[in-house]
Formats: C-alpha cells, sequence, structure tokens
C-alpha cells in the first residue's frame, strides 16, 4: 500500500464523517490496525473536527454568567430560575469556525462524490467487460456450431431433401438434409416465414402410397434461433417430408390447409 497517496485520497476523511460503506469502513478499520501512520492521521483529522465544532458552537459570556448567578443566590428568593444570557455580540471566531466546517464538508461531498462516479464508471467498465467476454464465447461457441453444422453437410450419407412452397405460402422454401445411417434430419428453415403467436412449425415423414404422415418433431423457438436450423430424430422410411403451421404443441396429424412447403426424397440410382 502507498501509505501517502492512501492518506491524501480523501477515504480517511469520509471514514472519520461516517460517509463509508460498511465494506470501505472495514477496509479502512484494518489499514488503522496495520499502519500507524494511517491511524495518526485519523486521530489527527478527529482532533481537528472537535477544534472546528468547538470553534463554532455558540459562545456565552462568562463573567455575566456568574454575575448573574450571584445576584439570583444573594436574592435567596425560593424557586428562582437562574437565567443564562447569550452573548449578543459576534465572536468572530465562531465565523471562522462555521467557514472552515462548511469548507470541510463541502470538500468531503466533492471527495464522496468522485468515488461513487469512480465506483459506478468501475461497474459500467466490469459490466461491459462481462458482455464483451460473453460475446466472444458465443461467437466462439457459433463457430464450433458452424464446423459441425457444415460437417454434418458435406458428410457422404446425408441427402438433401427440398420443400417447396405451397398453395398457403408459395415463396417459402425450406430443406432436408437427411442422415439415414444416424437416423438424423436437419431442417434448414431460414425461408419460412416467422410463425404468429400461439403457432409452431412441425416436420412430417411421409410415406405416400398410402399416404401416411410421421411427426418427428416441432421447430421451437423458432423466432428465438438465429440460423434456423433444426435437428430431429426421423427412423422412418421417408418418401416425403412436409412441414405445417399447427396450434402450439403440435397436433396429431397434420392441418394440410397449413401445409407451407413439401418435397420427395430422390429415388435411389
Amino acid at each position: 500500500m502507498d501509505i501517502k497517496e492512501y492518506i491524501s485520497s480523501g477515504i480517511l476523511e469520509l471514514y472519520v464523517y461516517g460517509a463509508l460503506t460498511e465494506a470501505e469502513s472495514r477496509e479502512v478499520s484494518q489499514a488503522l490496525r496495520e499502519h500507524p501512520e494511517i491511524r495518526k492521521e485519523v486521530e489527527e483529522i478527529e482532533v481537528a473536527l472537535q477544534k472546528l465544532s468547538a470553534a463554532a458552537a455558540p459562545s456565552y459570556n462568562a463573567e455575566a454568567i456568574l454575575a448573574s448567578i450571584k445576584k439570583k443566590l444573594g436574592n435567596k428568593s425560593e424557586g428562582t430560575v437562574i437565567g443564562i444570557e447569550r452573548k449578543k455580540e459576534t465572536d468572530w471566531v465562531a465565523y471562522m469556525g462555521w467557514a472552515a466546517t462548511v469548507v470541510l464538508l463541502v470538500g468531503l461531498f466533492f471527495v464522496f462524490e468522485d468515488k461513487n462516479n469512480l465506483r459506478e464508471q468501475l461497474s459500467s467498465e466490469q459490466a461491459e467487460n462481462a458482455k464483451m467476454e460473453q460475446q466472444i464465447a458465443d461467437a466462439r461457441e457459433d463457430a464450433e456450431k458452424s464446423e459441425e453444422l457444415l460437417a454434418v453437410l458435406r458428410d457422404k450419407n446425408v441427402s438433401k431433401v427440398s420443400l417447396q412452397g405451397q398453395n398457403v405460402a408459395p415463396e417459402a422454401y425450406a430443406a432436408v438434409y437427411w442422415n439415414k445411417e444416424e437416423n438424423k434430419a436437419y431442417i434448414d428453415a431460414k425461408d419460412l416465414p416467422e410463425p404468429p403467436r400461439g403457432k409452431v412449425y412441425q416436420v412430417w415423414s411421409l410415406k405416400l402410397e398410402p399416404l401416411t404422415p410421421t411427426s418427428i418433431g416441432l421447430l421451437d423457438e423458432f423466432n428465438m434461433d438465429d440460423n434456423k436450423i433444426f435437428a430431429l430424430e426421423n427412423a422412418n422410411e421417408s418418401q416425403a417430408f412436409g412441414i405445417t403451421l399447427e396450434p402450439e404443441g403440435g397436433s396429431d396429424s397434420p392441418t394440410m390447409d397449413q401445409l407451407y412447403v413439401l418435397g420427395a426424397v430422390a429415388a435411389a440410382p
């Protein structure tokens, strides 16, 4: 610890005045126990404050008080209340004491404000650093996910199925990357419109003859997902895939008038 810098920082005046937080007061108390120079400085500050308080206190004329007491006692009247008159003339020392007290309080106020500003600035910088660290971590995580996704899409066992927009949304488009070996279907839904509140996209695996739809999952939290790629389990012998808009929680069978995209799996050569 730099003792001189610590003493000149103004924290000891705030400690004596009682303007520190509990944690800061404990820190100063610890410094008092460990450093005699700091303890001596605090004692001098306390003495200075006491002198200022005494100088600023109302002054009385001692001789007038004594004469008044003698006069009252000389009358020997019972139940007499002895009055003490305050000195009317102004003592310039009192003015100096008040002025010094005001200067000290103003100085303490500015030191206290500076400490608060520094504390707020430090908290703001810490929050900004935490935010930046989180952004870096998110970027790294996104990069890792992107690499994993590219590896998945480039796998030789993955088949791409294009799903074209239907009557309810002709401009819509989606793609299914189906890995038969791992029974995984990756749904690229970035060209689907955002579902309205209370609705969710549901993905169906289809057998065509006879037409048999089997749900393989929901595209939950669609609006929160930035890349709009969803991994679903698909152990079915799919001949086509379709995506419908269903009530939140999904449906047992597809709502055909809410069929957004549909596409057939290419026949094996």
